[in-house]
């Protein structure tokens, strides 16, 4: 992230700055992998508060613009056998009046976001965030994300949130009296569907989407930005094209 952020620097002709590109990142890192909050963050770097608050935002978005897009997600999991499909609602600090970010399952504020993840439990894409009072069958149809999967022809399992939503995606069966044969096919799907459970596990592992402070309308950046880094590795090639890609913005 350091390069990137030295490259964003140089481009927009910032000529000095409190901390070096590194130690910039290395602020992003601290919110979003341990989630200190900005008034430690500037205690500990020898900053202001409104000083954090700009580089953690730059920090932020320079990876956040090299998450797979939905398309891009479709290309590269028709390579794989199949895809898996989860959401979850990432806890906010709203208020009480805060009604359509409540949701009534989780029995909290938060925002809905959904993923999707290939056969080996690795990230491939996050959707844009929704208020959590939104339902998962709503969310990812919303986010035309069954309509891509059906124009990929990629089968894809989930759970039973998601009962309604037609090919190709795979539910369990519903209901306490099932048959032998559909108990069966509960036990396989679960078998497969679970290593999407860990990937959305991982991403939870980073203790800001544990307790999100940051207004709704950053969380979908927050979210994009932290999958990139953790399939960094994977996606070393990709950096200097969304570096340029954020130029341009």
């Amino acid at each position: 992230m350091s390069r990137e952020l030295a490259m964003r620097r140089r481009e927009i002709g910032s000529r000095w700055r409190q901390l070096t590109p590194r130690r910039q990142a290395l602020l992003a890192l601290a919110h979003l992998r341990c989630g200190d909050i900005y008034a430690q963050l500037a205690a500990g770097f020898g900053i202001r508060i409104a000083t954090v608050y700009r580089y953690v935002r730059e920090a932020i978005d320079v990876p956040a613009v090299l998450a797979l897009t939905l398309d891009q997600a479709m290309a590269r999991a028709r390579r794989k056998a199949y895809a898996i499909l989860d959401g979850t609602v990432l806890p906010s600090n709203r208020i009480a009046a805060d009604g359509p970010y409540y949701s009534g399952k989780k029995r909290h504020h938060g925002m809905n976001v959904h993923v999707l993840t290939d056969p080996l439990g690795r990230l491939l894409w996050a959707s844009p965030a929704l208020p959590g009072a939104t339902h998962d069958l709503t969310a990812a149809r919303d986010r035309c994300i069954i309509d891509a999967l059906a124009q990929a022809g990629l089968n894809c399992w989930a759970d039973k949130a998601y009962q309604g939503a037609g090919y190709p995606v795979r539910v369990p069966f519903k209901g306490r009296r099932l048959k032998w044969w559909q108990r069966r096919h509960n036990t396989t799907h679960a078998q497969i569907r679970c290593v999407g459970e860990r990937a959305m596990a991982t991403l939870k592992s980073w203790r800001l989407l544990r307790k999100l402070r940051c207004s709704t309308n950053r969380m979908t950046n927050v979210v994009k930005a932290v999958l990139v880094l953790l399939n960094l590795p994977l996606d070393h090639g990709r950096l200097e094209t969304g570096i340029l890609r954020f130029q341009r913005k």
